[in-house]
C-alpha cells in the first residue's frame, strides 16, 4: 500500500507513572481495582476501543515497567491494538514526553490520556480523532459547568479564609476532560518549547495554548470523569455495574 493509500496512524499515550496520593495509601492510583481489574486496564481498554487506535503507549513508573507490562500481558486487549510500556519521568510533563519519544515517526496523530479516567466511552475518543484528521491542530473534550466559579486569593495557609477576586461568567467556561488529540509534530513542538518548572504541565492542551495555536473543543461525556478520591471509586462502581446490567459490559 502506498503512503497516500495508508490510513493515518493514532497513537495513545496514557502518563501512569503518578503516586495518586488523594486516594491514600496502597498501590499507585493507576493500578487500583476497579471492579476487580486494575484502572489502567481499563483506561487502555477504552482507548483500545476506538478501531482508529493502533497504540497504546504506557508510561509507566521507573521501577514498575516490568509490573505494567506483565499486568497488560494477563488482560485481554483488542488484537488490532499494540502497546508498549516505557519508564516514566519525575512529573507528568516529563512522562508525556518520554511516552511521545516512543511513538513511531508515521503515527500523526497522538492522543494524551489519564489513566485516572478508566471509562470513557469510546465515541468521545473518536470525535477527538476526528477533530484532529479535520485539521484541528488541538482538541479537548469537555463538559459544561454546572456550578458557579469563583476565582480567589490563594489563602498562605491550607484550609484559611480567602478572598473572593472575580466570579467567571459560567457559561463561558468548559471543564476539560481526557483524551486530549493533537496533530503529532505540534504536540511534540510544545514539548520541546515549553519549558519545565516546578511540578510542570498537567495539561497538555494548555502547553499548546503557550505556543499560540488553536484547542478546538468537542463535547465531552460525564462518564469520563477522573477517579482522584476515594468517593470517586464508589461512583466508577456504579456505572460499571450500570453498564453491565444494561449493555452486558
Amino acid at each position: 500500500m502506498s503512503d497516500e493509500a495508508r490510513p493515518p496512524r493514532t497513537a495513545v499515550v496514557i502518563p501512569a507513572a503518578g503516586r495518586g496520593v488523594r486516594l491514600g495509601p496502597g498501590a499507585p492510583k493507576a493500578l487500583r481495582a476497579l471492579n476487580g481489574t486494575p484502572m489502567l486496564v481499563h483506561a487502555v481498554r477504552a482507548m483500545a476501543a476506538s478501531r482508529a487506535v493502533s497504540l497504546v503507549v504506557v508510561v509507566a513508573p521507573a521501577d514498575g515497567v516490568a509490573e505494567v507490562k506483565h499486568l497488560l500481558d494477563d488482560h485481554a486487549l483488542p488484537e488490532r491494538t499494540d502497546y508498549r510500556v516505557v519508564a516514566g519521568g519525575d512529573t507528568r510533563q516529563e512522562s508525556v514526553r518520554l511516552g511521545l519519544a516512543a511513538v513511531p515517526e508515521d503515527v500523526t496523530t497522538v492522543l494524551v490520556h489519564d489513566a485516572a479516567r478508566p471509562l470513557v466511552p469510546v465515541d468521545t475518543v473518536d470525535a477527538v480523532i476526528e477533530a484532529v484528521r479535520d485539521g484541528a491542530v488541538a482538541v479537548v473534550p469537555a463538559m459544561p459547568v454546572t456550578d458557579t466559579v469563583k476565582e480567589v486569593e490563594p489563602a498562605e495557609k491550607p484550609g484559611a479564609p480567602e478572598q473572593v477576586v472575580a466570579t467567571p461568567v459560567r457559561a463561558r467556561l468548559r471543564a476539560v476532560q481526557t483524551p486530549q488529540g493533537f496533530d503529532r509534530a505540534t504536540l511534540v513542538d510544545a514539548h520541546a518549547t515549553v519549558a519545565l518548572a516546578g511540578e510542570g504541565a498537567t495539561d497538555d492542551a494548555g502547553m499548546v495554548e503557550r505556543l499560540g495555536a488553536p484547542v478546538t473543543v468537542v463535547p465531552g461525556h460525564e462518564e469520563a470523569f477522573k477517579v482522584t478520591r476515594p468517593l470517586d471509586l464508589v461512583l466508577a462502581e456504579a456505572v460499571l455495574a450500570r453498564r453491565r446490567a444494561n449493555d452486558g459490559f
